[in-house]
């Protein structure tokens, strides 16, 4: 589902896309695409910011209330702050326009190869390493019997590194699983996400969430007993 007002882009975007298996649905509103959204369940959702009707940070918060599908911002706008909200209101991917074409491509096959995977029927969802219990059909997180308040990068990031417990994750290797994206060296949010949830979970020393120097982290399966 592509949510932009700007019907020539949309219309080069479509066809770009088409050409390489995407079946691309445009909506012109953002007051018409939560119930789009509902209605169609795309697979991946691209959505711009500046939108007639309600604006896409709205849109994003909207659609991540209700799924877990990927969400791709994609605007002129170039004011760091509606990267670090778009990303806050769940979004996995940020691009500025414009934006040449392989790009977005990439970008949206990086989100498709990387969106939920079915739960087999009958199959928990929750991951539990000691008092942690993280849903991964609800995206909530509980620290024993207290649900822990997480926004969406966050959330992706305690997940990654619970799903490989007890290995070394590097910045790169969490990138990856949280937005497609390669480590620039320069990069702070892992670094920056790590120390807010060490805030939440009471680990001023960095016992549950080790730091590996040089390597990355590791997330400590005994220390969250």
């Amino acid at each position: 589902m592509l949510v932009e007002d700007d019907e020539r882009l949309a219309s080069l975007v479509s066809e770009y896309l088409g050409g390489y298996e995407f079946q691309v649905d445009v909506v012109p509103r953002g007051d018409l695409a939560l119930a789009h959204f509902q209605a169609t369940e795309p697979q991946l959702v691209v959505l711009d910011l500046s939108l007639p009707g309600v604006d896409g940070l709205v849109v994003c918060r909207q659609i991540r209330e209700r799924s877990a599908v990927p969400i791709l911002i994609l605007t002129a706008r170039e004011d760091a702050f509606d990267e670090v909200s778009g990303l806050e209101q769940g979004a996995d991917d940020f691009v500025n326009k414009p934006v040449q074409p392989r790009v977005l491509l990439a970008r949206l096959r990086a989100l498709a190869r990387r969106g939920g995977a079915a739960v087999p029927a009958g199959a928990s969802s929750d991951l539990v390493i000691g008092r942690l219990r993280i849903s991964r059909e609800n995206h909530a997180v509980y620290w024993g019997e207290e649900a822990v308040a997480l926004n969406q990068p966050e959330y992706k990031l305690l997940l990654a590194l619970s799903e490989a417990a007890g290995q070394v994750m590097s910045r790169n290797d969490l990138l990856l699983r949280m937005r497609g994206l390669e480590f620039d060296g320069l990069d702070r949010s892992i670094d920056n996400g790590v120390s807010r949830l060490r805030r939440k979970f009471d680990d001023a020393r960095g016992e549950k969430i080790k730091t590996v120097w040089g390597e990355g982290y590791l997330l400590s399966p005994s220390a969250w007993e």
